[in-house]
């Protein structure tokens, strides 16, 4: 599985899929927050879930229990 993530990871920065044009930040490119008024190549509202944010953040607390729980089992085998 590690294998295939990489080689898609690659894939992407080879084709440079994901770049905005005439943005040229070197291997920080694919972090859009590095790029000057960002905020004004997207309109605000593009990426509006319908689900509210507190079950986004009960579920980001959710998986982090269970990873934690998870780490633990593992650590006393």
């Amino acid at each position: 599985m590690a294998v295939i993530i990489v080689l898609g990871a690659v894939y992407v920065m080879v084709n440079h899929l994901g770049l905005i044009e005439g943005y040229d930040f070197g291997g920080g490119a694919y972090y859009y927050v590095d790029i000057p008024d960002f905020d004004k190549v997207l309109p605000a509202d593009a990426y509006q879930a319908r689900t509210p944010v507190w079950v986004h953040v009960a579920l980001f607390i959710a998986w982090g229990w269970l990873m934690w729980r998870l780490w633990l089992w593992i650590d006393r085998r």
